[in-house]
């Protein structure tokens, strides 16, 4: 099985799901810069949103440069990552909306939280698929930041039943982390190139 499907159907998904987060925004009837004060926690929702969506596109595609081979574990694993991430648009609309209540905040965090999970399971999968001696392996062997992620969060979920800012907080250092672009797998494949 070859994996160009999987690429190209995550990418519809993902495209998607940023679709249905933007059409959240919706522009207030009046034409005052005063009227946008209403939607500005919808907007702070729907940025930090969409740095994660965004950060998952990037690691997917990344990710994907390595794997040589998809099976039928791979596409449920990355079906179930996807899953995840298709709520991310209701979380964000239910926080946004709400200007950081609590119960939405603890729900985008599970839902963050979850997302988090199953890209990590899906990328044990692969690795389950290819070996420990593959380029995959090579690339993604120390998992320091997926580990770290999954640690805010779910302290960040935590602070959530108390202090919904602090939870916030905790979600965007999370994307900041990521917004450093980890050249764990361009590094490995460029040297690779260079020896071939």
């Amino acid at each position: 099985m070859t994996k160009g499907r999987i690429e190209a159907f995550s990418d519809g998904v993902i495209a998607i799901i940023v679709t249905i987060m933007v059409l959240e925004l919706r522009p207030p009837k009046e034409w005052s810069l005063e009227s946008l004060k209403p939607i500005v926690p919808t907007f702070l929702a729907y940025v930090l949103s969409f740095l994660n969506v965004g950060i998952y596109w990037n690691n997917h595609h990344h990710l994907f440069q390595t794997v040589e081979r998809v099976n039928g574990r791979v596409l449920w694993a990355n079906l179930y990552v996807l899953f995840w991430l298709s709520l991310i648009p209701f979380a964000t609309s239910w926080m946004g909306n709400s200007a950081f209540a609590r119960t939405p905040v603890i729900v985008y965090g599970g839902v963050l939280i979850m997302s988090a999970s199953a890209y990590y399971f899906m990328t044990k999968v692969l690795l389950a698929a290819h070996g420990p001696q593959s380029i995959l392996a090579q690339a993604i062997s120390e998992a320091q930041k997926e580990k770290l992620s999954l640690l805010i969060y779910a302290l960040s979920l935590v602070a959530a039943f108390y202090h919904p800012v602090v939870a916030c907080l905790g979600y965007c250092i999370v994307a900041l982390i990521w917004m450093i672009p980890d050249t764990r797998i361009e590094t490995l494949l460029h040297s690779r190139d260079q020896s071939q």
